[in-house]
Protein backbone atom coordinates (compact mmCIF):
# COMPACT_ATOMS: atom_id res chain seq x y z
CA UNK A 1 0.00 0.00 0.00
CA UNK A 2 2.91 2.58 0.86
CA UNK A 3 3.90 2.05 -2.30
CA UNK A 4 1.25 3.42 -4.04
CA UNK A 5 0.06 5.80 -1.43
CA UNK A 6 0.53 9.45 -2.18
CA UNK A 7 0.56 12.02 -0.46
CA UNK A 8 -0.60 16.18 -1.35
CA UNK A 9 1.33 18.84 0.49
CA UNK A 10 -0.14 22.51 0.29
CA UNK A 11 1.61 25.43 2.05
CA UNK A 12 3.19 28.39 0.74
CA UNK A 13 6.27 28.14 3.08
CA UNK A 14 9.01 26.20 1.42
CA UNK A 15 10.79 25.41 4.21
CA UNK A 16 7.48 23.11 5.52
CA UNK A 17 7.09 21.81 2.44
CA UNK A 18 10.08 20.40 2.51
CA UNK A 19 10.09 19.11 5.94
CA UNK A 20 6.58 17.36 5.65
CA UNK A 21 8.04 15.54 2.15
CA UNK A 22 10.98 14.06 3.71
CA UNK A 23 8.87 12.54 7.13
CA UNK A 24 5.94 11.18 4.32
CA UNK A 25 9.43 10.03 2.56
CA UNK A 26 11.07 8.06 4.99
CA UNK A 27 7.67 6.48 5.73
CA UNK A 28 7.46 5.19 2.50
CA UNK A 29 4.61 7.19 0.60
CA UNK A 30 4.95 9.47 -2.32
CA UNK A 31 4.44 12.96 -2.01
CA UNK A 32 3.37 15.61 -4.57
CA UNK A 33 3.87 19.29 -3.57
CA UNK A 34 1.98 22.88 -4.31
CA UNK A 35 2.35 26.00 -2.90
CA UNK A 36 -1.31 27.57 -3.22
CA UNK A 37 -4.74 26.41 -3.15
CA UNK A 38 -5.63 26.69 -6.97
CA UNK A 39 -2.35 24.72 -7.90
CA UNK A 40 -3.36 22.01 -4.98
CA UNK A 41 -7.13 22.09 -6.41
CA UNK A 42 -5.42 21.01 -9.76
CA UNK A 43 -3.35 18.25 -8.61
CA UNK A 44 -6.84 16.96 -6.75
CA UNK A 45 -8.17 16.57 -9.44
CA UNK A 46 -5.58 15.13 -11.87
CA UNK A 47 -3.49 13.23 -9.21
CA UNK A 48 -6.49 11.97 -7.06
CA UNK A 49 -4.44 11.87 -3.88
CA UNK A 50 -4.81 9.61 -1.13
CA UNK A 51 -4.27 12.28 2.24
CA UNK A 52 -3.69 15.51 1.49
CA UNK A 53 -1.78 17.61 4.38
CA UNK A 54 -3.35 21.75 3.98
CA UNK A 55 -2.28 24.70 5.64
CA UNK A 56 -4.85 27.11 7.05
CA UNK A 57 -3.43 30.43 6.66
CA UNK A 58 -2.17 31.28 2.64
CA UNK A 59 -2.49 34.08 0.72
CA UNK A 60 -5.47 34.97 -1.93
CA UNK A 61 -7.27 31.31 -1.58
CA UNK A 62 -6.95 30.81 2.79
CA UNK A 63 -6.56 26.81 3.77
CA UNK A 64 -10.52 26.91 4.61
CA UNK A 65 -11.74 28.18 0.86
CA UNK A 66 -9.64 24.92 -0.71
CA UNK A 67 -10.65 22.44 1.99
CA UNK A 68 -14.43 23.42 1.05
CA UNK A 69 -13.39 23.17 -2.91
CA UNK A 70 -11.20 19.61 -2.05
CA UNK A 71 -14.36 18.33 -0.71
CA UNK A 72 -16.57 18.93 -3.41
CA UNK A 73 -14.04 17.54 -5.90
CA UNK A 74 -13.08 14.63 -3.85
CA UNK A 75 -15.63 13.87 -0.85
CA UNK A 76 -13.49 10.92 0.51
CA UNK A 77 -10.37 12.75 0.42
CA UNK A 78 -8.94 13.17 4.10
CA UNK A 79 -7.85 16.46 4.66
CA UNK A 80 -5.60 17.14 7.54
CA UNK A 81 -5.60 21.01 8.46
CA UNK A 82 -1.76 22.66 9.62
CA UNK A 83 -2.27 25.48 11.92
CA UNK A 84 -0.13 27.47 14.33
CA UNK A 85 -0.83 26.48 17.95
CA UNK A 86 -2.45 29.82 18.81
CA UNK A 87 -4.95 29.03 15.46
CA UNK A 88 -6.93 26.30 17.78
CA UNK A 89 -10.15 27.59 17.00
CA UNK A 90 -9.58 27.86 13.51
CA UNK A 91 -8.92 24.26 13.72
CA UNK A 92 -11.81 23.40 15.28
CA UNK A 93 -13.52 25.24 12.75
CA UNK A 94 -12.05 23.14 9.88
CA UNK A 95 -12.77 19.94 11.58
CA UNK A 96 -16.66 20.76 11.69
CA UNK A 97 -16.50 21.64 7.83
CA UNK A 98 -14.95 18.07 6.63
CA UNK A 99 -11.06 18.29 7.60
CA UNK A 100 -10.32 14.57 9.15
CA UNK A 101 -7.78 16.12 11.58
CA UNK A 102 -5.37 18.68 11.97
CA UNK A 103 -1.61 19.45 13.27
CA UNK A 104 -0.11 22.20 15.26
CA UNK A 105 3.01 23.65 14.16
CA UNK A 106 5.45 23.04 15.50
CA UNK A 107 4.99 19.13 14.66
CA UNK A 108 7.05 16.19 15.64
CA UNK A 109 7.30 13.34 12.83
CA UNK A 110 6.20 10.78 14.69
CA UNK A 111 2.45 12.86 15.08
CA UNK A 112 2.76 13.58 11.35
CA UNK A 113 2.75 10.01 10.53
CA UNK A 114 0.35 8.86 13.29
CA UNK A 115 -2.37 11.27 11.87
CA UNK A 116 -1.67 10.19 8.18
CA UNK A 117 -1.91 6.52 8.95
CA UNK A 118 -5.22 7.12 11.18
CA UNK A 119 -6.39 9.11 7.86
CA UNK A 120 -5.62 6.52 5.57
CA UNK A 121 -7.27 3.94 7.76
CA UNK A 122 -10.36 6.10 7.72
CA UNK A 123 -10.49 6.46 4.10
CA UNK A 124 -10.34 2.90 3.37
CA UNK A 125 -13.38 2.06 5.60
CA UNK A 126 -15.18 4.76 3.80
CA UNK A 127 -14.23 3.14 0.63
CA UNK A 128 -15.79 -0.24 1.88
CA UNK A 129 -19.39 1.86 2.25
CA UNK A 130 -19.26 4.11 0.20
CA UNK A 131 -21.59 2.07 -2.11
CA UNK A 132 -23.61 1.94 0.28
CA UNK A 133 -22.94 5.65 1.48
CA UNK A 134 -23.56 6.89 -2.19
CA UNK A 135 -26.91 4.44 -2.54
CA UNK A 136 -28.62 5.85 0.48
CA UNK A 137 -27.67 9.54 -0.78
CA UNK A 138 -29.42 8.98 -3.82
CA UNK A 139 -32.19 7.18 -2.72
CA UNK A 140 -32.63 8.42 0.59
CA UNK A 141 -34.44 5.70 2.38
CA UNK A 142 -32.95 2.25 3.71
CA UNK A 143 -35.31 -0.33 2.00
CA UNK A 144 -33.62 1.16 -0.96
CA UNK A 145 -30.34 0.62 -0.10
CA UNK A 146 -30.91 -2.48 2.30
CA UNK A 147 -33.63 -4.45 0.47
CA UNK A 148 -37.40 -5.03 0.48
CA UNK A 149 -37.66 -7.90 3.70
CA UNK A 150 -39.77 -7.67 6.57
CA UNK A 151 -36.53 -7.90 8.54
CA UNK A 152 -35.50 -4.56 6.81
CA UNK A 153 -38.80 -2.84 7.17
CA UNK A 154 -39.10 -3.27 10.89
CA UNK A 155 -35.27 -2.19 11.01
CA UNK A 156 -36.28 1.06 9.36
CA UNK A 157 -39.51 1.69 11.78
CA UNK A 158 -37.38 1.34 14.77
CA UNK A 159 -34.39 3.64 13.09
CA UNK A 160 -37.62 6.37 12.53
CA UNK A 161 -38.61 6.60 16.11
CA UNK A 162 -35.55 7.09 17.53
CA UNK A 163 -34.39 9.36 15.38
CA UNK A 164 -36.47 11.94 16.36
CA UNK A 165 -35.33 11.48 19.63
CA UNK A 166 -32.09 12.03 21.65
CA UNK A 167 -31.47 8.84 23.14
CA UNK A 168 -28.22 6.95 23.20
CA UNK A 169 -28.35 3.89 20.88
CA UNK A 170 -26.74 0.46 21.06
CA UNK A 171 -26.57 -0.73 17.64
CA UNK A 172 -25.36 -4.11 17.60
CA UNK A 173 -25.02 -6.57 14.13
CA UNK A 174 -22.23 -8.60 12.76
CA UNK A 175 -19.43 -7.03 10.72
CA UNK A 176 -20.57 -6.01 6.93
CA UNK A 177 -24.09 -6.12 8.04
CA UNK A 178 -24.52 -1.68 8.30
CA UNK A 179 -24.25 -0.69 11.66
CA UNK A 180 -22.04 2.69 10.61
CA UNK A 181 -24.94 2.66 7.95
CA UNK A 182 -27.81 2.44 10.67
CA UNK A 183 -25.85 5.23 12.98
CA UNK A 184 -24.89 7.85 9.96
CA UNK A 185 -29.03 7.31 9.06
CA UNK A 186 -29.90 8.19 12.77
CA UNK A 187 -27.69 11.18 12.55
CA UNK A 188 -28.71 12.26 9.06
CA UNK A 189 -32.71 12.35 10.12
CA UNK A 190 -32.10 13.69 13.42
CA UNK A 191 -32.24 17.08 15.06
CA UNK A 192 -28.90 17.36 15.75
CA UNK A 193 -27.92 16.50 11.03
CA UNK A 194 -26.77 20.22 11.20
CA UNK A 195 -23.80 19.08 13.59
CA UNK A 196 -20.77 17.34 13.34
CA UNK A 197 -21.27 13.41 12.86
CA UNK A 198 -17.64 12.06 14.53
CA UNK A 199 -17.10 8.47 14.20
CA UNK A 200 -14.25 6.51 16.41
CA UNK A 201 -13.23 2.51 15.94
CA UNK A 202 -12.56 1.77 19.32
CA UNK A 203 -11.05 -1.26 18.35
CA UNK A 204 -8.47 0.32 16.01
CA UNK A 205 -6.86 2.98 18.91
CA UNK A 206 -3.94 1.81 21.30
CA UNK A 207 -5.31 1.54 24.53
CA UNK A 208 -2.53 4.37 25.64
CA UNK A 209 -3.74 6.59 22.94
CA UNK A 210 -7.91 6.28 22.90
CA UNK A 211 -8.26 8.69 26.00
CA UNK A 212 -6.58 11.49 24.05
CA UNK A 213 -8.01 10.19 21.09
CA UNK A 214 -11.62 10.97 22.77
CA UNK A 215 -10.36 13.74 25.47
CA UNK A 216 -7.94 15.42 23.74
CA UNK A 217 -4.51 16.98 25.80
CA UNK A 218 -3.11 19.97 26.74
CA UNK A 219 0.35 20.83 25.81
CA UNK A 220 3.14 18.88 27.74
CA UNK A 221 0.34 16.03 29.36
CA UNK A 222 2.79 13.16 28.16
CA UNK A 223 6.12 12.49 25.80
CA UNK A 224 4.85 13.92 22.33
CA UNK A 225 1.93 16.35 23.43
CA UNK A 226 4.04 19.41 21.90
CA UNK A 227 0.48 21.47 21.46
CA UNK A 228 -2.51 21.28 22.69
CA UNK A 229 -4.87 18.37 20.65
CA UNK A 230 -9.26 18.49 20.57
CA UNK A 231 -10.08 15.46 21.16
CA UNK A 232 -13.81 13.76 19.24
CA UNK A 233 -16.21 14.60 22.44
CA UNK A 234 -15.28 18.13 21.41
CA UNK A 235 -15.21 18.36 17.85
CA UNK A 236 -18.62 16.41 18.08
CA UNK A 237 -20.31 19.22 19.87
CA UNK A 238 -23.85 19.75 18.81
CA UNK A 239 -23.85 16.81 16.60
CA UNK A 240 -23.36 13.00 17.37
CA UNK A 241 -20.37 10.95 18.47
CA UNK A 242 -20.32 6.91 17.04
CA UNK A 243 -17.97 4.90 19.08
CA UNK A 244 -17.66 1.47 16.97
CA UNK A 245 -16.48 -1.50 18.80
CA UNK A 246 -17.10 -0.02 21.63
CA UNK A 247 -16.50 -3.92 23.56
CA UNK A 248 -13.10 -3.42 22.43
CA UNK A 249 -12.84 -0.23 25.05
CA UNK A 250 -10.37 -0.95 27.95
CA UNK A 251 -12.10 -1.16 31.19
CA UNK A 252 -10.26 2.26 32.58
CA UNK A 253 -11.46 4.21 29.35
CA UNK A 254 -14.84 3.02 29.91
CA UNK A 255 -15.26 4.57 33.61
CA UNK A 256 -13.46 7.65 32.30
CA UNK A 257 -16.53 8.32 29.49
CA UNK A 258 -18.77 7.33 32.02
CA UNK A 259 -17.98 9.92 34.20
CA UNK A 260 -18.48 12.29 30.87
CA UNK A 261 -21.71 11.11 29.48
CA UNK A 262 -22.98 11.75 33.29
CA UNK A 263 -21.96 15.00 34.40
CA UNK A 264 -22.18 16.15 30.37
CA UNK A 265 -18.44 17.88 30.90
CA UNK A 266 -15.09 16.35 30.89
CA UNK A 267 -11.46 17.06 30.97
CA UNK A 268 -8.21 17.04 28.39
CA UNK A 269 -5.37 14.99 29.58
CA UNK A 270 -3.38 16.76 31.58
CA UNK A 271 -5.61 19.88 31.76
CA UNK A 272 -7.42 21.22 35.05
CA UNK A 273 -10.44 23.05 33.51
CA UNK A 274 -13.67 21.13 32.58
CA UNK A 275 -15.28 21.38 29.42
CA UNK A 276 -18.68 21.11 28.80
CA UNK A 277 -20.29 19.18 25.65
CA UNK A 278 -23.24 18.14 24.34
CA UNK A 279 -23.18 14.99 21.80
CA UNK A 280 -25.56 12.42 21.31
CA UNK A 281 -23.91 8.88 21.43
CA UNK A 282 -24.53 6.42 18.89
CA UNK A 283 -22.70 2.89 19.59
CA UNK A 284 -21.71 -0.06 18.08
CA UNK A 285 -20.61 -3.45 18.73
CA UNK A 286 -20.29 -7.11 17.25
CA UNK A 287 -20.65 -8.66 20.02
CA UNK A 288 -23.54 -9.31 22.79
CA UNK A 289 -22.69 -6.82 25.11
CA UNK A 290 -24.49 -7.71 28.05
CA UNK A 291 -23.02 -10.91 27.60
CA UNK A 292 -19.96 -8.80 28.13
CA UNK A 293 -21.06 -7.16 31.13
CA UNK A 294 -21.37 -10.98 32.88
CA UNK A 295 -18.20 -11.45 31.99
CA UNK A 296 -16.87 -8.47 33.67
CA UNK A 297 -15.38 -6.79 29.99
CA UNK A 298 -17.57 -4.41 30.57
CA UNK A 299 -19.07 -1.98 33.08
CA UNK A 300 -22.65 -2.25 33.80
CA UNK A 301 -23.49 1.47 34.59
CA UNK A 302 -22.07 2.33 31.52
CA UNK A 303 -24.31 -0.34 29.56
CA UNK A 304 -27.25 0.79 31.03
CA UNK A 305 -26.59 4.30 30.60
CA UNK A 306 -25.77 3.80 26.62
CA UNK A 307 -28.81 1.76 26.40
CA UNK A 308 -31.72 4.06 26.15
CA UNK A 309 -32.20 2.11 23.33
CA UNK A 310 -31.33 -0.63 21.56
CA UNK A 311 -31.01 -1.76 17.44
CA UNK A 312 -30.16 -5.49 16.50
CA UNK A 313 -29.53 -5.03 12.39
CA UNK A 314 -29.83 -8.56 11.31
CA UNK A 315 -27.41 -10.98 9.45
CA UNK A 316 -27.74 -11.55 5.84
CA UNK A 317 -28.67 -15.16 5.92
CA UNK A 318 -31.26 -14.03 8.31
CA UNK A 319 -33.18 -11.78 5.87
CA UNK A 320 -32.51 -13.81 2.29
CA UNK A 321 -35.64 -12.14 0.95
CA UNK A 322 -33.07 -9.10 0.21
CA UNK A 323 -30.01 -11.46 -0.99
CA UNK A 324 -31.27 -11.68 -5.09
CA UNK A 325 -32.29 -7.68 -4.56
CA UNK A 326 -29.24 -6.61 -3.38
CA UNK A 327 -26.98 -9.13 -5.90
CA UNK A 328 -29.13 -7.86 -8.48
CA UNK A 329 -28.08 -3.82 -7.25
CA UNK A 330 -24.44 -4.51 -7.28
CA UNK A 331 -24.35 -6.51 -9.98
CA UNK A 332 -26.19 -3.23 -12.28
CA UNK A 333 -23.43 -0.61 -10.48
CA UNK A 334 -20.79 -2.47 -10.99
CA UNK A 335 -21.72 -3.37 -14.94
CA UNK A 336 -22.16 0.91 -15.11
CA UNK A 337 -18.09 1.11 -13.53
CA UNK A 338 -17.03 -1.55 -15.91
CA UNK A 339 -18.85 -0.87 -18.84
CA UNK A 340 -20.19 -4.23 -18.91
CA UNK A 341 -23.62 -5.91 -19.84
CA UNK A 342 -23.49 -9.24 -17.73
CA UNK A 343 -27.27 -10.18 -17.98
CA UNK A 344 -27.83 -11.82 -15.06
CA UNK A 345 -27.17 -15.01 -12.72
CA UNK A 346 -27.43 -19.00 -13.78
CA UNK A 347 -30.10 -21.19 -11.56
CA UNK A 348 -26.81 -22.90 -9.82
CA UNK A 349 -25.67 -19.66 -9.12
CA UNK A 350 -28.76 -18.56 -7.62
CA UNK A 351 -28.62 -21.58 -5.52
CA UNK A 352 -25.15 -20.69 -4.71
CA UNK A 353 -25.72 -16.99 -3.05
CA UNK A 354 -28.82 -18.13 -1.13
CA UNK A 355 -27.43 -21.17 0.67
CA UNK A 356 -24.37 -19.53 1.70
CA UNK A 357 -23.88 -18.28 4.74
CA UNK A 358 -22.44 -14.98 4.00
CA UNK A 359 -20.21 -14.13 7.31
CA UNK A 360 -19.23 -11.06 6.02
CA UNK A 361 -22.45 -10.20 5.46
CA UNK A 362 -23.79 -7.17 2.67
CA UNK A 363 -19.65 -6.22 2.62
CA UNK A 364 -19.18 -9.66 1.57
CA UNK A 365 -22.05 -10.04 -0.79
CA UNK A 366 -21.11 -6.84 -2.88
CA UNK A 367 -17.32 -7.79 -2.86
CA UNK A 368 -18.48 -11.24 -4.04
CA UNK A 369 -20.47 -9.57 -7.12
CA UNK A 370 -18.35 -6.80 -8.34
CA UNK A 371 -15.52 -10.13 -8.89
CA UNK A 372 -17.92 -12.24 -10.41
CA UNK A 373 -18.77 -9.31 -12.80
CA UNK A 374 -15.13 -8.90 -13.69
CA UNK A 375 -14.71 -12.19 -14.32
CA UNK A 376 -18.10 -12.86 -16.23
CA UNK A 377 -18.63 -12.47 -19.99
CA UNK A 378 -22.83 -12.45 -20.16
CA UNK A 379 -23.86 -14.06 -16.88
CA UNK A 380 -22.80 -15.37 -14.00
CA UNK A 381 -21.76 -18.79 -12.74
CA UNK A 382 -21.25 -20.31 -9.72
CA UNK A 383 -17.56 -20.63 -10.52
CA UNK A 384 -17.47 -17.07 -10.91
CA UNK A 385 -18.67 -16.50 -7.33
CA UNK A 386 -16.29 -18.73 -6.22
CA UNK A 387 -18.03 -20.09 -2.56
CA UNK A 388 -17.43 -23.40 -2.94
CA UNK A 389 -14.56 -23.78 -1.46
CA UNK A 390 -15.61 -21.26 1.58
CA UNK A 391 -19.32 -23.62 2.27
CA UNK A 392 -17.25 -26.49 3.80
CA UNK A 393 -20.18 -29.40 4.29
CA UNK A 394 -23.06 -28.10 2.16
CA UNK A 395 -25.95 -29.06 0.59
CA UNK A 396 -26.23 -31.67 -2.14
CA UNK A 397 -26.76 -30.27 -5.83
CA UNK A 398 -30.18 -28.75 -6.56
CA UNK A 399 -32.23 -27.79 -9.34
CA UNK A 400 -33.30 -24.48 -9.72
CA UNK A 401 -36.36 -24.02 -11.83
CA UNK A 402 -35.78 -21.17 -14.40
CA UNK A 403 -37.89 -17.64 -13.47
CA UNK A 404 -41.04 -17.99 -14.60
CA UNK A 405 -42.30 -14.85 -16.92
CA UNK A 406 -44.73 -13.44 -14.20
CA UNK A 407 -42.46 -14.09 -11.67
CA UNK A 408 -39.90 -12.08 -13.59
CA UNK A 409 -41.23 -8.52 -12.75
CA UNK A 410 -43.10 -8.49 -16.07
CA UNK A 411 -46.84 -8.89 -14.75
CA UNK A 412 -46.96 -5.27 -12.44
CA UNK A 413 -46.14 -6.98 -9.20
CA UNK A 414 -44.33 -4.94 -6.67
CA UNK A 415 -40.77 -6.02 -6.34
CA UNK A 416 -41.12 -7.33 -2.67
CA UNK A 417 -44.01 -9.69 -3.89
CA UNK A 418 -41.70 -10.96 -6.95
CA UNK A 419 -38.34 -11.22 -5.06
CA UNK A 420 -40.69 -13.12 -1.96
CA UNK A 421 -42.37 -15.23 -3.99
CA UNK A 422 -39.30 -16.51 -5.90
CA UNK A 423 -37.39 -16.85 -2.71
CA UNK A 424 -39.90 -19.05 -1.26
CA UNK A 425 -39.85 -21.39 -4.49
CA UNK A 426 -36.25 -21.99 -4.04
CA UNK A 427 -35.94 -21.84 -0.14
CA UNK A 428 -38.57 -24.43 -0.71
CA UNK A 429 -36.71 -26.66 -3.12
CA UNK A 430 -33.25 -26.38 -1.61
CA UNK A 431 -34.67 -27.32 2.22
CA UNK A 432 -36.69 -30.30 0.72
CA UNK A 433 -33.83 -31.79 -1.48
CA UNK A 434 -31.61 -30.85 1.68
CA UNK A 435 -34.11 -33.14 3.83
CA UNK A 436 -34.10 -35.84 1.09
CA UNK A 437 -30.24 -36.30 1.48
CA UNK A 438 -30.30 -36.32 5.24
CA UNK A 439 -33.84 -38.86 4.90
CA UNK A 440 -35.60 -36.12 6.75
CA UNK A 441 -33.01 -35.51 9.21
CA UNK A 442 -33.71 -32.11 10.36
CA UNK A 443 -30.94 -30.96 12.58
CA UNK A 444 -28.78 -32.76 10.17
CA UNK A 445 -30.28 -30.56 7.48
CA UNK A 446 -30.12 -27.38 9.41
CA UNK A 447 -26.44 -27.56 9.75
CA UNK A 448 -25.69 -27.96 5.88
CA UNK A 449 -28.05 -25.05 4.87
CA UNK A 450 -26.54 -22.89 7.92
CA UNK A 451 -29.17 -21.92 10.30
CA UNK A 452 -30.21 -23.04 13.49
CA UNK A 453 -33.29 -26.02 14.26
CA UNK A 454 -36.09 -23.61 14.85
CA UNK A 455 -35.65 -22.13 11.56
CA UNK A 456 -35.83 -24.82 9.51
CA UNK A 457 -38.54 -26.18 11.54
CA UNK A 458 -40.45 -23.14 11.23
CA UNK A 459 -39.91 -23.46 7.44
CA UNK A 460 -40.80 -26.29 6.92
CA UNK A 461 -44.31 -25.61 8.28
CA UNK A 462 -44.50 -22.39 6.18
CA UNK A 463 -43.59 -24.17 2.77
CA UNK A 464 -45.78 -27.26 3.35
CA UNK A 465 -43.15 -29.44 3.34
CA UNK A 466 -43.17 -33.34 3.18
CA UNK A 467 -40.96 -36.65 2.70
CA UNK A 468 -42.62 -39.13 1.12
CA UNK A 469 -45.97 -37.99 1.87
CA UNK A 470 -44.80 -37.12 5.04
CA UNK A 471 -45.53 -34.27 6.75
CA UNK A 472 -42.03 -33.64 8.74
Amino acid sequence: MKNNTQILIVDDEKDICGILRHIVREEGFKSIVAGNGELALELVRSERPDVMLLDVRMPKMDGMEVLAQAKELEPNLPVIMITGSANIRGAVKAMRAGAHDYLAKPFENEEVIRVVHRALAERELKEKVRPLSSQLEESGTLKDLMGPSDAVTKLISMVKRVSSSDFAVIIQGETGAGKELIATTIHRVSQRSAGPFVPVDCGAIPETLLESELFGHEKGAFTGAIARKLGKFELAESGTLFLDEISNMPLKSQAKLLRALQDKKFYRVGGSKPIEVDVRMLVATNENLYASVESGSFRRDLFFRLSDFAIAVPSLRKRKDDIPYLAKRFLDSTNKELNKKVTGFSESAVEAILIYPWPGNVRELRSCIRRAVLLADDVISESHLGLKAQKGAHAPGLGIPPCRQEACGRDGRPLKEVVRQSTMAVERRVILKTLSHTGGNKARAARLLHIDYKTIHTKIKQLGININGRQL
